[in-house]
Order: C-alpha cells, then sequence, then structure tokens
C-alpha cells in the first residue's frame, strides 16, 4: 500500500516559487492494485510518479510506503558518465545490498541491455538508445512490489521496445505497476484504476476506463 497525505508540490524559478504543480493531493494506492496516472502535458504526472519512487521529495505532505516500490524504470540518475555500464551496474547492485550476488545480476543486465563490448564503455560515450537499454535493463535486475513507469517501454528501438515490453508485462502480472502514458491502450494493457492529475488536484477512480473519460473531458474541444 502507498499513502500520500497532503502532497504539495512547486519548483523554484528565477524570478521565485513557481506555481503548484501538485497542490494538497491526498491518495491510498491498495496493494497489488495496478494505477495508471492521467493527465495534460504539464499537469504534474512524472513528479507524481519521482516523489512516489522517493526520486524526488514534495514541498510539503509525505508519501507512506508500505511495500518495496522501484525507481522510475529507465530513470538515468545517479549514472556516472566516465565509468563503464559494468561500473555503474556493479554500483547500483552493492547500494541496493545485494553483495552477494553481484556477478549473477551484472550477467543479467548485461544479457538485458545487449550492449555486447559497449558495456565495458564509459556512459558517455553510449547514444540514448544504448544509455536507455542500460538504464532499462538495471531497473530490472531487482524485484520490487510496485514497479513505477513513465513511459519506460518507448525506451530504445523497436526490438528493445518490444523485449521490454515483454519484460515489464511478466513483472506486472507478478507484482502491481503505477504508470504514466499517453496511450490509453499501454494503460488498459497493465491497470485497472486511474488517478486524473488536472489544475494540481488529484481524482481516484476504481475503474480505469472511467479515469480515460474524466481525462477526455479535461481536453480542450
Amino acid at each position: 500500500m502507498i499513502v500520500g497525505r497532503g502532497l504539495s508540490k512547486r519548483y523554484m524559478t528565477a524570478h521565485g516559487a513557481g506555481p503548484w504543480v501538485l497542490d494538497n493531493v491526498n491518495f491510498v494506492i491498495p496493494p497489488r492494485v495496478s494505477v495508471g496516472i492521467l493527465g495534460a502535458n504539464g499537469a504534474g504526472k512524472s513528479t507524481l510518479l519521482r516523489i512516489l519512487a522517493g526520486v524526488d521529495k514534495p514541498t510539503r505532505g509525505a508519501v507512506e510506503r508500505h511495500c518495496r516500490v522501484s525507481w522510475p524504470l529507465g530513470f538515468g540518475g545517479g549514472l556516472q558518465g566516465t565509468l563503464t555500464g559494468r561500473q555503474n551496474a556493479r554500483f547500483v547492485c552493492r547500494i541496493h545490498g545485494h553483495e552477494d550476488d553481484i556477478p549473477e545480476r551484472l550477467a543479467r543486465i548485461a544479457e538485458f541491455a545487449a550492449l555486447g563490448d559497449r558495456f565495458d564503455h564509459p556512459i558517455r560515450t553510449y547514444s540514448t538508445g544504448m544509455a536507455a537499454r542500460l538504464r532499462f535493463a538495471i531497473s530490472l535486475a531487482f524485484d520490487f512490489d510496485v514497479y513505477i513507469s513513465d513511459e519506460a517501454t518507448a525506451a530504445g528501438d523497436a526490438s528493445f521496445r518490444a523485449r521490454a515490453a515483454e519484460e515489464f508485462r511478466r513483472r506486472a502480472n507478478q507484482a502491481s505497476v503505477i504508470m504514466v502514458s499517453h496511450d490509453p491502450g499501454t494503460l488498459k494493457r497493465f491497470c485497472t484504476a486511474g488517478m486524473l492529475l488536472h489544475q494540481g488536484r488529484l481524482t481516484w477512480f476504481d475503474r480505469l476506463g472511467d479515469a480515460i473519460a474524466a481525462y477526455k473531458d479535461t481536453l480542450p474541444a
């Protein structure tokens, strides 16, 4: 279960505090319920995902996590460009307390990312697609109760996207998902409930279809 209590978020700009992206948001996400988050561009969907994952912090309020929550799949924060893909992956394994099985996890990451010899080259030499494949592979090297996805299966080339979507589908069958996508079809494949972000406020829907309909009502005619 994940509980949000009075979550509010705004960012500082050159002219001072910006507008509230999230404004006193409250919710309870039950165990084993997969949720699609909808909203217009700039509504705060990615901000909410980062806060749920602990990558970002709310300006006010708090998140209670009564389960193991992933970081956003494919999230690029924390990887060092001067280190190789292998070195970065080893570091992530260590900070997550997996000293005993690092070789096994590195092998899984290398196989899924399919970088070949480039796995031992600095990340700063990677193309955008190669870096996305490595980030997604590292994300899937650990088991979580809830997987956070911000259009993650769209990373990389067509072949990798197909493999990523299949692996993500397998994980979703064993855990739950909180997902942002602009494609209602993608949300329907993975999610049963929905949350709509509109003008800083959040509305919970037990049925994803109702959330999609409400989202469409917020769009300009």
